[in-house]
C-alpha cells in the first residue's frame, strides 16, 4: 500500500524531454486508463487529440509563456471536453481524466506536465478545429523525461485541515 502512496507523490511535472517519441501504443495506453476517471453520471465527457504534427506544436507551444515546454516535447495531448455531455461538471470531469492520464504516464516511465488552456479557448478551438460545445480544458506536454526535479513544497496538513467547520483546526473543538 505505501508504494502505492510512494509512487502518487513521486510524480513530477517534467518540462524537459529527450528527443525519442514515445510509442503511440504508450500514448493510447495511458489514454485508456484515463477513461477509467469519474465523471458525473459517468457522462465520460473528453476527448483526446494526440499532437504529433510539428507545426500544431509549434503553434500550442506559443498560445502563451507557460506552454512553452510544448515546443521541445516529442508530442502532446489536448484533453477536450464536451458541454453537452455534462454541462454541469464537464471541467471537474475532464480535470479528473487529465489526472489519470498523467498518472498513467508516470507509471509508463514518461515525463508530462499540465498546460493551462482555458485562456485561450476560442484560439485553441480554431487550431484544433473544435467545435463550440467542445472545450480544451488542458494541454499534455509529453516524452521520455530529460530531467528529474525535485519535490516541491507542500503546506503542511496543518495548514489544509479542518474539522467539520471551514476553520476549525481540532477535533475535540
Amino acid at each position: 500500500m505505501e508504494d502505492h502512496l510512494e509512487f502518487l507523490k513521486s510524480r513530477r511535472s517534467i518540462r524537459r524531454f529527450k528527443e525519442e517519441k514515445p510509442p503511440l501504443e504508450l500514448i493510447l495506453k495511458a489514454i485508456d486508463v484515463a477513461r477509467y476517471a469519474p465523471s458525473a453520471k459517468n457522462s465520460q465527457p473528453w476527448r483526446f487529440i494526440i499532437i504529433d504534427d510539428p507545426e500544431v506544436k509549434t503553434k500550442l507551444a506559443e498560445i502563451h509563456l507557460w506552454a512553452r515546454p510544448l515546443k521541445n516535447a516529442p508530442l502532446g495531448v489536448v484533453v477536450a471536453c464536451h458541454i453537452d455531455e455534462s454541462p454541469t461538471s464537464y471541467m471537474l470531469d475532464c480535470a479528473n481524466a487529465t489526472l489519470y492520464f498523467l498518472l498513467a504516464l508516470h507509471a509508463l516511465g514518461l515525463g508530462a506536465t499540465w498546460i493551462q488552456s482555458l485562456r485561450n479557448v476560442e484560439e485553441l478551438k480554431e487550431l484544433l478545429g473544435l467545435p463550440n460545445h467542445v472545450v480544451p480544458v488542458a494541454i499534455i506536454a509529453i516524452g521520455y523525461p530529460d530531467e528529474n526535479p525535485p519535490p516541491r513544497p507542500r503546506k503542511p496538513l496543518e495548514e489544509i485541515v479542518f474539522y467539520n467547520k471551514y476553520g476549525v483546526k481540532s477535533k475535540n473543538k
